[in-house]
């Protein structure tokens, strides 16, 4: 049986609860850490959860039906799945990036991966000429689409074409989409990451991260990993992942209809110089997100007429709260110069457009008519 994409984040497709799960609906927490085994070179298919465990087991199919990939591995947090995806590399090997990458994955590369002997180079995915990049070492391209936080709108597709030609691997990060508005794996990507922390969870209640992949030598290499380094998410975190996706489907639509409306009414405010929303038709990524997405997420960016202006913003929003998280029901506000971006160096910062003035919001499924309000009390002088 084919089902609806929002079936899909509630059901697996010929799914048969009855087999072991007593017809539970809700799936259960297998909270153990080990499996007794029927005899010598028996199994029950688990052996030890740091290989795997039911839970998250079945977190795992579930995203990877929703990102139509052939695996997805579940991790501790986002983090730990960009950390284990970096093993898959070896000192000499060389990446080019997206330069508007979330603050951590860039401080990952700078000083972890770096070390290991891995070698990046820079570039703007949206916009520069990554072919020209192209070295005899470079193995991988690795973007985010849209970027966190300027909202820059890279073509899948089309730098899938030159990964190809050279036999490299695209990485995309998905977590902004989620596999609801995107699916880069149908558009030519190898590998798709997510911090499940964000929108997959949704509720700001767990640490997640997950890789999926439709490549079957990656597949053998990751799954190798996981079980090498033993960063596996674990059994609770996974049940709060599955709940949490049931209604990714509602959240996603609910807060992208916030997300438009507080952008146009941003557009209105004298003291907002500039406003970032791929979902408004002037951004430069409009056309290209209306060709490999299904929405345009909830992640606006904005900058104020002044640093002083932005802070005093941050201070004074109410029923928005100022926090480093995204993705979750509730609207955050966070100041990239100093949180999600405080470890990037301050030239590239403010290349890439993250100034002083700037603020991000993850729009969540309140009122849009309340969260107008809290920001209207919050920009007035």
């Amino acid at each position: 049986m084919s089902l609806a994409l929002e079936s899909q984040c509630l059901h697996l497709e010929n799914e048969n609860l009855t087999e072991h799960h007593y017809g539970s609906l809700s799936f259960p927490i297998y909270q153990t850490a080990t499996y007794a085994h029927p005899g010598v070179g028996k199994s029950t298919g688990f052996d030890y959860s740091r290989l795997q465990n039911p839970t998250r087991e079945q977190v795992e199919k579930v995203i990877c039906q929703l990102e139509h990939g052939i695996d997805a591995i579940a991790l501790s947090t986002g983090m730990a799945a960009i950390t284990l995806l970096m093993e898959l590399f070896q000192p000499g090997d060389h990446l080019i990036v997206d330069s508007d990458l979330y603050g951590g994955t860039i401080r990952l590369f700078d000083n972890v991966s770096s070390k290991n002997g891995i070698t990046f180079t820079r570039a703007n995915c949206a916009y520069d000429d990554i072919e020209s990049l192209v070295a005899p070492q470079t193995k991988a391209i690795y973007v985010e689409t849209p970027t966190n936080p300027m909202m820059n709108v890279t073509d899948i597709a089309a730098v899938s074409s030159i990964a190809k030609k050279y036999n490299l691997l695209l990485i995309v990060d998905n977590t902004f989409m989620s596999p609801y508005f995107q699916t880069p794996l149908d558009l030519g990507a190898d590998i798709v990451i997510h911090s499940g922390t964000k929108f997959l969870a949704g509720h700001n209640d767990t640490l997640a991260g997950f890789i999926v992949t439709n490549n079957q030598a990656v597949q053998e290499k990751l799954r190798f990993l996981i079980k090498t380094t033993g960063a596996g998410l674990a059994p609770f975190d996974s049940w709060l992942v599955l709940r949490g996706i049931k209604t990714l489907a509602v959240r996603m639509e609910q807060s992208q209809k916030n997300a438009l409306r507080i952008a146009q009414y941003l557009k209105t405010q004298s003291n907002v110089t500039k406003v970032i929303y791929p979902g408004l038709e002037e951004h430069a990524g409009y056309a290209i997100m209306k060709k490999q997405c299904r929405g345009f997420g909830s992640m606006v960016t904005f900058r104020l007429t002044s640093t002083e202006k932005a802070l005093s913003v941050l201070e004074k929003v109410k029923l928005i709260k100022y926090a480093e998280r995204l993705g979750g029901v509730e609207t955050r506000i966070t100041y990239p110069t100093t949180q999600t971006h405080a470890d990037v160096p301050e030239e590239l910062r403010l290349k890439n457009g993250i100034t002083p003035e700037t603020l991000r919001l993850s729009v969540g499924i309140e009122n849009a008519d309340d969260l107008i309000a809290d920001l209207e009390q919050a920009l007035t002088e």
